[in-house]
């Protein structure tokens, strides 16, 4: 029996079918075996395979996946690796799309330390806001590490470099193998007792998971929960993050980088510095020229208000109306001048001395000094005093006459 039209696939559609099937049904899983035809292009892919005494399937490594293997995968290797299933249509091969590995048997160690984070994290071991912010001028670095490692010496020059006045107080311990955790945690404990530092350190380089299990364990997490100094870590590379690095204050990529977190930067402050103290000088060169124009409209304000001035005007009011009172005076003298010589020349009409002077005498008994209008007022023998215009004459009544008799 012949096939309908649509029973008919070409062989890009059921690949890709197959492709799809697939993914859908395998997107993540994860397969151990040994590594062979191991083969590494120009492109930064890893193409290899994947075989166990029965079988083998073909992986493949992209570039943006092969650069987190750090140490690469080598022919003959056993290892562990998680990914999802897929087909490669052009040659329809069945294919597994590498997304992480490790060495056979550290899945044991991989599920030990999901199942820590997870229960610590539940704890409330890791919470945000439980994390203390760093000093920014620490006194003194205690640094939890191998006396002999690279570590250290990353960290002491870091310091020299950014801050080289800043001490620092070591805590060795060792940093991998057997009991390891335990002294990493009492030195932690230690320097939390102590309290003579800062900020602490708590570093390593690189290893593989099995190198850097002690930062691991769960005795490190606690003591750094417990500690009383703000811990930073900076455990191996900047993709390796340990169970210390959730419980710590802070997390460095690297032993530099933990260094450079917790120390200040001399230079950047120096440059800080200099620019604060040019914000400073022309601030006061401002506030300073501002009070001096303050205090010159204060002096003279001052000098408008002082008593001085006060006294300044009034004497030169005095003196305005002492001016005003003497011209005053001199008017009303001159006035009063004008006046009596007014009068006096009324006067001097009016006065009897001036009719004196125009011929008539006044004449008066000398006796009582009596002024006589009338001849009849005298008596013969009376001695009389007879006032001229000039000068006065004594004489005496020989014989009294009346009026008539003289015309």
């Amino acid at each position: 029996m012949s096939p309908t039209v649509q029973a008919i696939h070409t062989v890009s559609e059921l690949a890709q079918a197959v492709r799809w099937l697939l993914e859908d049904r395998f997107p993540n899983i994860w397969v151990q075996g040994e590594v062979s035809n191991l083969s590494r292009p120009s492109s930064g892919h890893l193409y290899f395979s994947l075989k166990d005494p029965k079988a083998q399937i073909r992986c493949a490594l992209f570039q943006n996946r092969a650069g987190l293997c750090r140490d690469g995968l080598r022919n003959g290797q056993c290892v562990l690796i998680r990914g999802r299933v897929s087909l490669y249509e052009p040659r329809g091969d069945f294919q597994i799309i590498v997304e992480y590995f490790e060495e056979a048997g550290l899945g044991a160690l991989r599920q030990a330390y999901d199942e820590l984070r997870l229960r610590l994290a539940q704890e409330g071991l890791f919470a945000l806001e439980r994390k203390r912010p760093l000093p920014r001028f620490p006194q003194r670095i205690g640094v939890v590490t191998s006396p002999s490692g690279a570590a250290l010496r990353d960290v002491l020059a870091t310091l020299r470099r950014r801050f080289p006045s800043l001490p620092v107080r070591l805590y060795p311990v060792p940093v991998q193998g057997e009991g390891a955790g335990i002294r990493i945690a009492q030195a932690i404990r230690r320097a939390s007792e102590r309290q003579d530092c800062d900020i602490l350190l708590l570093v390593r380089g690189g290893g593989s998971l099995e190198d850097l299990w002690a930062f691991n364990e769960e005795s490190v997490a606690r003591a750094i929960f417990d500690c009383a100094i703000p811990v930073v870590t900076g455990i191996g590379h900047e993709t390796d993050v340990t169970i210390a690095d959730f419980a710590a204050d802070q997390r460095a990529a690297t032993p530099t980088a933990a260094a450079a977190l917790a120390s200040p930067d001399r230079l950047e402050w120096l440059q800080q510095i200099r620019l604060l103290d040019e914000r400073l000088a022309r601030a006061l060169r401002h506030r300073l020229e501002t009070q001096r124009q303050r205090l010159s409209e204060l002096v003279r304000r001052l000098d408008r208000l002082h008593p001085r001035q006060h006294l300044r005007d009034r004497a030169q009011r005095l003196d305005e109306l002492d001016q005003r009172l003497l011209a005053a005076t001199r008017q009303r003298l001159q006035t009063a001048a004008r006046s009596l010589h007014m009068l006096s020349g009324h006067l001097q009409a009016l006065s009897p001395f001036a009719t004196l002077d125009r011929g008539y005498a006044i004449v008066r008994r000398h006796a009582d000094r009596e002024i006589l209008r009338r001849a009849d007022e005298a008596n013969v023998g009376d001695t009389l005093d007879i006032l001229l215009g000039e000068g006065c004459l004594d004489c005496a009544v020989q014989a009294i006459s009346a009026l008539d008799s003289i015309r």
